[in-house]
């Protein structure tokens, strides 16, 4: 299996254009002929790629906007002599490009650094994931025009790096540059200002994404692209992992690292040890590091823990849904107690939720000794009720 780097960037690649060629940016889902009326909207702003010459009856263009062509592109008036395929002309207009959201995860997908489509395999991503992270290479492929709203609820985006028209800009003095020219607001709209940073992730034990305070926003749009409603999980009590937007059957382990732990050598030995066993097959696994809101008495601080989320799912159907996740779960939580110390792991905890609605269960296990944390915890809790039996005895308290 041939997986990125866990503390590495990866590649995700814009996949909607603005081109002029592309069939779906017409209303009529056909790019316009000889016989045809274009009609850009006057109020819109658009920046469009043209690849070919094109004859056409007539066209209105944009009051702000550009064309970019490509060598041999141009338009010319029709001349009246007969086009095959275009027998009937008509008025053709241009999509409107401005609904295009940077935090919509059908809209991006997982490549090489060639742009070349990586393949889907046995590791997924949570869906917050699925958008570019902070330490993520984005990629406008070279030969395509595009608008993108980057609304956000974060002030900045960051990225490591952003390759427009085939042109890397990998340094802040590069992006900087590139923010100064004619294009940058033709392709970009929104209130989220995007900063390259041209660095990876510091720390060995993974860097988490980033796009937490996003959250509600990808959810919407992944939501209103498969019908605003989550898919009815099989499991009774299914499970919610950190930075996915529904319920999943199967398992979920997560865990507390030291500073030896290495998140791309671990990420490593469950794909090579264990997910590549043949009992696990059907199996898939999402790994990464997240931050875990800290509660206290059923109250959430403003403070988080950092930890190692594994999601694990499979194609089991019926009864036997998630039954494989869980069985890798508890094999890894298996390696974890013989072997935790030396890969830098001071803790697990497994939850799972498996079979049918009719069967379903739930629970979890935890490897390793109480947390001082836990035990503070406690005693701060039993000293409080002590106090509040105290006062109560001497009348202090009703």
């Amino acid at each position: 299996l041939l997986l990125p780097a866990a503390a590495a960037a990866m590649y995700k690649q814009w996949i909607p254009n603005t081109n002029f060629e592309t069939s779906s940016n017409w209303d009529k889902g056909r790019v316009p002929c000889a016989r045809d009326v274009v009609h850009f909207e006057k109020d819109k702003v658009v920046s469009v790629f043209v690849r070919s010459p094109h004859a056409l009856t007539d066209m209105y263009l944009p009051l702000n906007g550009e064309f970019v062509l490509a060598a041999g592109a141009e338009f010319t008036a029709f001349d009246g002599s007969w086009d095959p395929g275009c027998d009937s002309g008509g008025t053709v207009r241009f999509a409107d490009a401005e609904q295009h959201s940077w935090f919509d995860p059908t809209l991006w997908q997982d490549v090489f650094p060639s742009g070349e489509l990586r393949p889907s395999g046995r590791v997924f991503s949570v869906d917050e994931e699925r958008v570019p992270c902070r330490y993520d290479d984005v990629i406008f492929p070279a030969g395509t025009s595009f608008r993108v709203n980057t609304d956000s609820s974060q002030q900045v985006i960051h990225l490591r790096s952003i390759s427009v028209m085939g042109q890397a800009l990998s340094t802040p003095e590069s992006w900087a540059g590139y923010l100064q020219g004619p294009s940058f607001p033709l392709q970009f709209h929104g209130n989220g200002t995007l900063q390259v940073a041209g660095t990876g992730c510091p720390d060995k034990s993974g860097c988490a994404c980033g796009n937490a305070p996003d959250g509600p926003r990808i959810c919407a749009a992944l939501l209103r692209a498969s019908g605003q409603q989550c898919p009815v999980p099989v499991c009774q009590s299914p499970l919610q992992p950190l930075g996915h937007c529904c319920g999943v059957c199967g398992a979920i382990v997560n865990l507390d690292f030291t500073p030896d732990f290495d998140l791309q050598k671990y990420q490593d030995r469950l794909v090579q040890e264990l997910l590549s066993q043949p009992k696990y097959t059907g199996v898939q696994m999402a790994i990464s590091k997240v931050h875990k809101a800290q509660t206290f008495l059923g109250i959430v601080s403003r403070s988080s823990t950092p930890l190692i989320q594994i999601v694990l799912i499979d194609d089991r159907a019926g009864a036997q849904t998630g039954t494989a996740a869980e069985q890798l779960a508890a094999h890894i939580m298996e390696d974890v107690a013989q072997h935790g110390e030396a890969l830098g792991i001071s803790s697990g905890k497994m939850e799972v939720a498996t079979g049918s609605t009719l069967s379903g269960q739930r629970g979890s296990h935890t490897v390793s000794r109480i947390t001082a944390g836990t035990v503070m915890g406690l005693l701060f809790g039993l000293m409080f009720l002590g106090g509040i039996l105290f006062l109560y005895r001497k009348g202090k308290l009703r």
